[in-house]
């Protein structure tokens, strides 16, 4: 039977806050490079005020994937919590706007947090670094996870920076529950090594008893089986769940599963932002798994997702990702 949804993602529902610095402002407004870190509303307003002209753009880790399989025309839905004010209706028209479901209960005008946002610093070299005031992001609760959309998701997809909020493991939970029961898969993106130290207990659990896939980048993987070996990372997830995809950076990507690994190369692109990077990856390799397609064409349909979203600023698609993958050899063929 067809599901009525190929991938729902669950996760933060963030607006990015997007401006090109310096690296002095990093030191001079104490933000460390290259890295997520949470902030509160008072820290988000005063950096914000240092910040030279921005855009903002919905964003979100989960949400940037379920935004790029949208665009691949993926019938996808988002499960993620704002507020009934403009950074959330920014949030929702954004999602909505590439052609994903997006349904969760808006967080009253009155509740005491705000939509969620994300400084995004983007470097001269095209790394950012990220402030994130979660807001009402964080109170994603188990009463938001509509369980009927859960069962009619082939590939339920779980963003690792909502471990951090105080009912989201109930959420998860209850999406897990209610997308097995229907014979669906589930997916979990680490998101951040820093993340992962956090709820490192949180994440075995969740990946031993119920993830199809685990999508994560070489110092995320390293940080969940507290090793400095990629190597050996890698044969604990051999060992330890059903299938691995690892990012490696500018050496591309791997694929673990069933006692196979394969590599792809990273797609050749001028780098002018990575924010999304691992989310586009995300995003391509799951178009690729949800069209049943061989191993090594999911991992190079994730790197070329990757490739086109650093090459500007923002972490959504702005070309064509169907055309790209043509021009690489990977258009679609009948799963």
């Amino acid at each position: 039977m067809t599901k009525a949804f190929q991938v729902v993602g669950v996760g933060n529902a963030i607006v990015d806050v997007i401006s090109r610095i310096e690296d002095d402002f990093l030191s001079e407004n104490k933000v460390e490079k290259g890295i997520m870190q949470l902030i509160d509303r008072d820290r988000a307003v005063e950096l914000y005020s240092h910040m030279g002209p921005s855009r903002e753009v919905s964003g979100g880790s989960a949400a940037n994937t379920i935004a790029g399989l949208a665009s691949l025309g993926e019938r996808t839905a988002y499960v993620g919590k704002v507020k009934d004010d403009q950074l959330g209706e920014i949030f929702a028209h954004d999602l909505r706007a590439q052609g994903a479901v997006y349904e969760t209960p808006f967080a009253p005008k009155d509740h005491a947090h705000e939509t969620g946002r994300c400084m995004v610093l983007v470097s001269p070299d095209g790394e950012r670094s990220m402030s994130t005031y979660l807001g009402v992001s964080e109170f994603l609760s188990a009463s938001d996870i509509d369980e009927a959309q859960m069962a009619q998701a082939e590939w339920l997809f779980l963003e690792g920076y909502r471990f951090d909020g105080p009912d989201s493991h109930a959420a998860f939970a209850r999406a897990i529950r209610a997308c097995k029961a229907a014979g669906g898969k589930v997916a979990v993106t680490l998101s951040d090594p820093f993340c992962v130290e956090r709820h490192r207990d949180a994440f075995l659990a969740m990946i031993r008893t119920d993830a199809d896939l685990v999508v994560a980048n070489e110092h995320e993987l390293k940080s969940l089986f507290e090793t400095d070996d990629l190597t050996h990372a890698m044969d604990r997830a051999e060992a330890e769940i059903a299938m691995t995809a690892c990012t490696v950076g500018a050496k591309g990507a791997h694929l673990i599963a069933g006692g196979s690994r394969v590599h792809a190369a990273a797609t050749a692109t001028s780098v002018v932002d990575a924010t999304g990077a691992g989310d586009l990856f995300a995003a391509g390799l799951l178009h690729g798994l949800a069209t049943r397609r061989d191993m090594l064409t999911c991992l190079r349909m994730g790197c070329v997702a990757a490739a086109e979203v650093i090459s500007h600023i923002g972490a959504r698609p702005e070309q064509d990702l169907r055309e790209l993958f043509a021009q690489e050899g990977l258009a679609q063929k009948a799963a």
